[in-house]
């Protein structure tokens, strides 16, 4: 290996994940050194050393240094907030942007900061393996925009088409802030914390060593980075949660689970039914158009007419095939996106709704039968999605847990319909 990357790090109060942090790098450094390894790519945090550092960033270049004390040349990218999914504080700007239409802002939303894509990201990681000439050496990478906190938020909600505004307090805290972002984001305070106490320090790129060592690599805008993030969630959001899901589902089962993550929320249901996957499937297929939806079916034609009303699709165009479905075939107000034979059946709800939302089937193979995994997901557009979701929830948790109750009945049932959920 001439090249290994390090792109862990702890995250938490106190000393303790600093020391943490630490003592893993050091033992990386060593297991690189003893196997060989040329040297180091580590993926660290942007701030001038000279100022007062919060801990959190401190700790960020503590562990680069600790990295290079086994003797191993490290190559350091130090980056600000990473515009991305996965990356803590983009999360917390996105979810604060997508809730709170005025926002209490404390003295931090004035600080500048230089948030790069995380497609650039991995451009200077992948540059980085291939030019020896880094080695030993610091570098600061960063985005082709330098704007404050503030910025990014409302920033962030131009690029949603929301619009968002903000109030300046002269006193909030690092520890109130972090409660706050705990009350309105899924975030816990004690992972907002030190992400709150590093907005006081200015991250912003103080030397040319990148554009030097790396001349082709040319960083995106603020506004181009959230369009692209927001586009690379939409795409593979679904099939990132349904990975998840499907990992989550060879532990013990749970009957509903509902979760909220990167600006989508997740409400899944699982159950073990005693057939085959091909016949849970089958279920599956023939769902809707006039066969109808198994449970409440009166409750799903109300929801039809409603959209109707308001100038969506409703129910009225029904299904292409009796008992086949194949992806881009409507079905009442969804779209079919994907079929995976057997396994798996995703619809995309194309009814007006405040935000995006798809339904999944799945139907894996169990020592006991088969494990049959239905999954609603939504991802909410602005305040008015989320209270959309949670208004509804008590009605979708009945019929969604009726749905899925149905469709292991006629899975296990010889002769059973999707028609009636009786024999034939």
């Amino acid at each position: 290996v001439e090249v290994a990357c390090y792109l862990i790090h702890s995250l938490g109060t106190g000393e303790e994940f600093a020391r943490r942090d630490r003592e893993a790098a050091r033992a990386f450094g060593a297991a690189a050194r003893a196997a060989g390894v040329g040297r180091i790519v580590y993926l660290g945090g942007l701030g001038d050393p000279a100022t007062d550092l919060s801990h959190h960033l401190r700790s960020r270049q503590e562990t680069g240094e600790a990295l290079g004390e086994a003797g191993v040349p490290v190559t350091e990218l130090r980056a600000g907030v990473v515009v991305g999914s996965g990356s803590l504080s983009f999360e917390m700007i996105r979810y604060l942007a997508e809730r709170v239409p005025v926002m209490v802002c404390p003295r931090w939303v004035f600080t500048k900061t230089q948030p790069i894509a995380i497609a650039n990201v991995l451009d200077y990681l992948v540059a980085a393996l291939d030019h020896p000439g880094c080695a030993g050496r610091v570098i600061e990478i960063g985005g082709a925009d330098v704007v404050t906190y503030g910025e990014m938020m409302t920033g962030y909600a131009r690029v949603r088409g929301l619009r968002r505004w903000l109030l300046p307090v002269p006193v909030l805290t690092p520890r109130l802030s972090s409660y706050w972002v705990h009350l309105v984001t899924p975030i816990p305070a004690a992972i907002a914390r030190p992400l709150i106490d590093g907005l006081k320090n200015e991250v912003v790129v103080r030397d040319r060593a990148a554009r030097e060592l790396f001349p082709e690599i040319e960083p995106v805008g603020y506004p181009e980075a959230v369009a692209r993030a927001l586009a690379q969630l939409e795409a593979g959001r679904v099939e990132t949660s349904w990975h998840d899901a499907l990992a989550s589902s060879q532990g013990d089962l749970a009957p509903v689970e509902l979760e909220e993550r990167e600006g989508m929320i997740r409400e899944r249901r699982q159950r073990i039914v005693a057939a085959p996957p091909e016949r849970l499937f089958a279920a599956f297929t023939r769902l809707g158009g006039e066969r109808g939806w198994l449970f409440l079916n009166g409750a799903w034609r109300l929801r039809g007419a409603l959209d109707r009303l308001v100038g969506g699709v409703g129910m009225r165009r029904g299904r292409r095939h009796p008992t086949e479905l194949r992806a881009g075939d409507a079905l009442d107000f969804w779209r079919v996106e994907r079929v995976e034979p057997g396994r798996l059946l995703r619809l995309r709800a194309e009814m007006k709704v405040p935000g995006r939302a798809w339904l999944q089937f799945e139907a894996h193979p169990h020592p006991q039968g088969t494990l049959l995994g239905q999954t609603a997901f939504f991802a909410p557009k602005g305040l008015g999605g989320f209270l959309y979701w949670y208004a509804l929830y008590p009605l979708h948790a009945l019929i969604f847990s009726g749905l899925a109750r149905r469709l292991a009945g006629i899975a296990t049932t010889p002769g059973a319909s999707v028609e009636s959920g009786t024999r034939t």
